[in-house]
């Protein structure tokens, strides 16, 4: 019989599981469940971002990673007298990659699958079909008959609307299709850290963090580096694949495989010089392939972590990822393996005086 692949099934659980920003319950249990058993302590600030302690040295330096439990999806906000759902967008959503996906609708009654549908284009005007169908124009169909039918179901304004897809290797096994990688791969790194960290000397305190509404303003990496006063923090989160046809590399120009990505700038933080030139020095020290990535618009929880309290030295590494705020995206395993290593490698070395030299690099 074929041995558990226990990885496998932990990026399984996390991905299918379901949670826009302020509605990140579901994510935030599956990650508690497997971040537990490598934890001293688990708990979570009042936004319910999940934090979860690891202490190697009660006096050594606090060390954060942080992923994000929440992923894009959408809220109810009205129903019509035909029981067609209308909703805002919650995160980022590009109209081209909605419609006719299906979704589910998590509402108090129970699940409600759905479809995102608008005017076919059968009966559009030539110049209208051109176009991409704007959101506003959209809604969901839930086969309702009316609005009272759609109350029946169960559904009202404030349910989360969240994509649906399964976890999918491809044949490839190492290419992992999935929903969610923004950021259940950031969340499945800090679970990993832990749990290896689990049999290693560390001289410091470490916490795996997943926050929540990161996707609307990283809300809670605010409120959870508050809670722990970190002195050097990490995001872990995706990043842009470069490796599809029709992008240039001045665009974008890191592979999937081909290891995890150093932000050297985005639009919420200038990388830490003092943190990123340790990473690379790690990873160079133990030949493990990393990539160097810049993102002109976006931004990662580090864009908070690092101006909390009075700053807190930050860095942002992650996995290139294709069709983020879609349906489904598409990352490398060994890009998130790599990741792990470098980052449990690097938290061995963050002593009281490294980071003290760090601070000031």
């Amino acid at each position: 019989m074929a041995k558990t692949d226990e990885t496998l099934t932990m990026l399984k659980d996390l991905t299918d599981a379901r949670g826009i920003p302020g509605n990140e319950k579901e994510a935030r249990e599956v990650m508690e469940n497997y971040i537990k058993p490598y934890a001293d302590k688990v708990y979570t600030d009042n936004l319910g971002s999940l934090i979860a302690e690891k202490i190697g040295n009660q006096n050594g330096p606090k060390i954060m990673v942080a992923g994000h439990l929440d992923e894009v999806g959408f809220m109810v906000t009205r129903i019509d007298d035909q029981g067609f759902i209308y909703f805002q967008t919650v995160g980022g959503w590009w109209s081209q990659v909605m419609l006719a996906q299906r979704v589910t609708i998590l509402t108090a009654k129970g699940d409600i699958t759905g479809v995102i549908g608008s005017k076919p284009p059968h009966i559009l005007s030539a110049e209208a079909r051109k176009k991409p169908v704007e959101i506003k124009d959209m809604f969901i169909d839930i086969g309702a008959s009316s609005k009272e039918e759609a109350s029946e179901f169960g559904v009202r304004p404030g349910d989360s609307i969240v994509p649906y897809f399964e976890f999918t290797p491809l044949k490839n096994e190492k290419m992992l299709l999935a929903k969610a990688w923004d950021n259940r791969i950031g969340c499945a790194i800090a679970i990993k850290v832990l749990t290896l960290l689990k049999k290693e000397d560390h001289p410091n305190i470490v916490y795996g963090v997943g926050t929540i509404q990161e996707e609307v303003g990283l809300r809670g990496a605010k409120t959870a580096t508050n809670m722990i006063a970190p002195d050097i923090g990490f995001a872990v989160d995706v990043g842009i694949a470069g490796d599809t046809p029709g992008i240039s590399d001045k665009d974008a120009d890191s592979k999937l495989g081909e290891g995890p990505q150093i932000i050297l700038y985005d639009a919420s933080m200038i990388s830490h010089k003092g943190v990123r030139e340790l990473i690379i020095d790690t990873a160079e020290e133990h030949n493990i392939p990393f990539q160097y990535a810049t993102m002109a618009g976006g931004g990662t929880d580090s864009g908070s972590i690092h101006l909390t309290a009075n700053g807190v030295p930050a860095l942002s590494i992650t996995i290139a990822t294709r069709y983020i705020h879609s349906h489904a995206a598409i990352l490398h395993r060994d890009d998130f393996e790599n990741a792990v290593k470098l980052i449990v490698e690097t938290i061995k070395k963050l002593d009281t005086d490294t980071v003290k030299e760090i601070k000031f690099a």
